[in-house]
């Protein structure tokens, strides 16, 4: 049956693209419901009179575990494979990937609430725009629908009205919204250069997990250690021992999910990625809502049919038609 297929070798399971992308999916959903988790216990356990305040060093050290892990992976899997991707590339990728988190959790600072919600849902547009503007890319017209649905049902499902007026800020106002464009933007860019890689060099996962990594460990480490941040760290450690159980496994969780992350960026590509994990906050959300009883609003329920129609449609008629692989 394989005989005209190589060396007669099989089809298996994991050349199913859809097999791969079931795969890719959960294993984002389940990695980052715990790291989530893991999150919350670490920057809001109880230490006493004390507040855990190092968020860059925490993600310093999550940077270092992706990278050793993504090493294990290409020592193990792939040997002496190479990798002929552009080492500037990686670093704009870093720097991209860097700016985003740093501007995104200060925008969250000073925006009100519904546009905080807008912020983290639309994570697919910049993808999107800045793919059909620097790349040239083309999607088929039901996939901007398709982003267009999912975006409008996350942000439908997670605006609270009551919250919105409670953290308004007349003061800064622009400011927070300014910082959202740049986060928003700077995710764009690091689709952009995703894209780049796998289109120019077909970078692989791991090789794009550990460089992006090591890039972001050199970049976070010069910050944490130009701040002083890395010193407090250690001495609030040494005061709480027990904290670098919760941050092993934090570490790990994240590993994983960077792991399937990537492979999502490089076998469907960063729109793709950037619309799963989306879902995956919306996925988060509503199974916590669910295994805790909280009744749904009629907006939330409004905001939940139109993510399923969004995959829906999107799994039906969001493909674009295939271009030449190699």
């Amino acid at each position: 049956m394989a005989a005209g297929k190589g060396a007669g070798k099989p089809a298996s399971l994991w050349d199913n693209m859809r097999i791969r992308f079931i795969v890719c999916f959960f294993g984002v959903f389940v990695c980052y419901f715990y790291y989530g988790i893991l999150q919350e216990t670490i920057t809001r356990g109880d230490y006493g009179h004390e507040k855990f305040r190092y968020a860059r060093t925490l993600v310093f050290i999550q940077c270092i575990i992706n990278a050793v892990f993504a090493r294990i992976l290409i020592q193990f899997f792939e040997g002496s494979k190479p990798d002929p991707t552009k080492s500037w590339l990686y670093g704009l990728c870093s720097l991209s990937y860097v700016g985003a988190m740093v501007s995104s959790n200060s925008a969250l600072q000073y925006v009100n609430y519904p546009t905080q919600v807008l912020g983290k849902s639309c994570k697919p547009i910049p993808v999107m725009i800045l793919g059909v503007t620097i790349l040239r890319k083309k999607y088929p017209l039901a996939k901007y629908l398709c982003v267009l649905l999912i975006v409008t049902g996350v942000a439908l499902f997670l605006y609270k009205p009551n919250k919105s007026t409670a953290v308004m800020d007349d003061h800064v106002f622009g400011f927070g919204e300014i910082l959202l464009v740049v986060s928003l933007t700077l995710d764009g860019l690091t689709g952009v250069a995703q894209d780049h890689m796998r289109a120019r060099f077909q970078t692989g996962a791991n090789h794009m997990m550990l460089n992006v990594n090591m890039w972001s460990t050199l970049i976070l480490g010069l910050a944490v250690l130009w701040t002083g941040e890395i010193w407090d760290f250690l001495s609030f450690t040494e005061r709480h021992p027990s904290i670098f159980y919760n941050i092993l496994l934090f570490g790990l969780t994240s590993a994983l999910g960077q792991t399937f992350i990537f492979m999502t960026v490089v076998y469907f590509g960063p729109l793709t990625c950037s619309i799963v994990t989306t879902t995956r906050k919306f996925f988060t959300i509503l199974g916590s809502v669910i295994l805790f009883g909280n009744v749904l609003s009629s907006m939330q329920w409004f905001g939940t049919v139109l993510v399923f129609l969004g995959l829906g449609l999107d799994a039906k008629f969001g493909k674009s038609p295939k271009k030449t692989m190699h």
